[in-house]
């Protein structure tokens, strides 16, 4: 959910956000030793085909695209400086924990990047017909923006 008030996307579980508990450093170091589960992964892509059945879903994670919905109306692949990801990243874990560093949050992005692009089921990479939305010096109201021309221009939301 886009929050408008709080500029900011939000994840909700049963009611709940969760935003800040599945963002935390110690959830992100084991994110993709999980995913790496081949069980996990075909539980996980079953439960996301089953959300997005009746289309209209809008869904981020790393395999959408190629894994999940290859068939999506649009597909947008999400790219930015890496500098510009560990500073992002750190600023919404400082706020959570003000004991972590820049380097603790540089050697996770890192680590999952590469992990995912290497395991065997449902690697990281682009959909050969995503559209790349470079976000390195855009704001999250300007991603959004962005996208919703895209799904305008595709006939898939109305116009404003």
């Amino acid at each position: 959910t886009y929050n408008e008030d709080a500029q900011q996307s939000e994840i909700y579980l049963n009611g709940e956000n969760v935003e800040y508990v599945i963002r935390d450093l110690v959830v992100a170091e084991k994110v993709s030793d999980v995913a790496a589960i081949k069980e996990v992964r075909d539980f996980a892509v079953a439960q996301q085909k089953k959300m997005g059945r009746h289309r209209g879903i809008v869904m981020d994670g790393r395999d959408i695209g190629t894994v999940v919905f290859p068939d999506a109306e649009l597909k947008i692949f999400m790219t930015a400086d890496n500098a510009v990801r560990v500073q992002r990243r750190f600023k919404e874990m400082i706020e959570k924990n003000p004991a972590t560093t820049m380097e603790e949050v540089k050697a996770n992005l890192e680590m999952r990047d590469y992990i995912d692009s290497h395991r065997e089921v449902s690697p990281l990479r682009k959909a050969d017909d995503a559209r790349i939305l470079d976000n390195t010096n855009l704001t999250e109201k300007e991603q959004f923006q962005k996208a919703l021309k895209w799904a305008q221009q595709l006939k898939l939301v109305p116009s404003s």
